[in-house]
């Protein structure tokens, strides 16, 4: 699943190479809306990559900024590949972003988590209890789908060529028995596996670190296999998410988390904390202090 031509980023590099030839020709968004007979809201789409353009489309653009043929038939080829279904396409109906089309074509990522253990590292048990409790709304088969997706997106970090996941948790994340005691457990036992893979690192940020950098919010760094692909960060919500790529706020979310990873365990340390609270867990310690059942 992991592939450069994921057509999610071959929309996102289609639309910046046509914002960059359209710049280069000093030709506004309106006069190309109106050659083309459609509203500049949806050539802008085009651009952002919200929206796939049809070959023929993208054609007729780039013989209004007078490109040559070669440039031309380069990127009507990306247009192609944008418009191919990916293999999470039958679900996106309960996708609330592009994250997944995105994530299928990173070479690594860099994420800071707050609340819950990340999708690419959670047991089938861990996210079925986290996806019923966070969406009230969904039907069994919503849910279902849901995790499949999650379930299938896991591939990236054990096939032929995986990517390299970067992880740090806040205790937080391990304090809480999301699904119960069972669940929990076998959920901070699978961490430690990952945790033994040779392309993923993960790191414990503990409660005695006090304040840090990572306080406004949780949010996942994706860097891409081409140079030309710019990387972007992605800060979820319950509505999707927020992606943010301009040069400036990559840097200051690369120092975010460059100074959590740097403020948090070593990553020997944070296995041998997860280890210890497999047998010995904050939520039963908790009980035992309050007093509750």
């Amino acid at each position: 699943m992991n592939t450069p031509r994921s057509p999610t980023i071959r929309r996102r590099r289609l639309g910046f190479e046509l914002r960059r030839h359209r710049e280069a020709a000093g030709i506004t968004i309106d006069v190309v809306a109106e050659r083309l007979g459609c509203s500049a809201s949806k050539v802008s789409r085009i651009e952002t990559g919200h929206t796939g353009a049809a070959p023929r489309d993208v054609r007729d653009i780039l013989d209004i900024y007078g490109v040559p043929e070669s440039v031309k038939e380069e990127l009507v080829q990306i247009a192609r590949e944008a418009r191919q279904k990916g293999w999470w396409h039958p679900f996106s109906t309960v996708l609330n972003s592009a994250y997944v089309g995105l994530e299928a074509a990173t070479r690594s990522i860099r994420t800071y988590e707050q609340q819950v253990v990340p999708g690419l590292l959670q047991s089938e048990e861990y996210a079925i209890a986290m996806i019923r409790a966070a969406r009230l709304g969904d039907t069994d088969s919503e849910i279902e789908q849901r995790v499949h997706v999650r379930m299938a997106r896991q591939s990236l970090l054990t096939q032929d060529d995986p990517i390299d996941l970067r992880v740090v948790l806040d205790e937080a994340v391990l304090s809480r028995p999301v699904g119960g005691d069972k669940v929990m457990r076998d959920q901070l036992i699978r961490l430690v596996d990952a945790a033994r893979l040779p392309n993923v690192i993960i790191q414990i940020l503990p409660f005695a670190a006090g304040p840090h950098a990572g306080m406004d919010g949780t949010f996942a760094i994706l860097e891409f296999e081409e140079d030309e692909d710019a990387d972007v960060v992605f800060a979820e919500n319950a509505t999707g998410g927020l992606f943010l790529e301009k040069a400036e706020e990559l840097r200051k979310y690369y120092s975010i988390f460059e100074t959590i990873r740097a403020t948090a365990l070593p990553p020997e340390e944070s296995i041998e904390m997860i280890e210890m609270l497999v047998e010995e867990p904050l939520w039963k310690l908790k009980r035992r202090v309050s007093g509750s059942i």
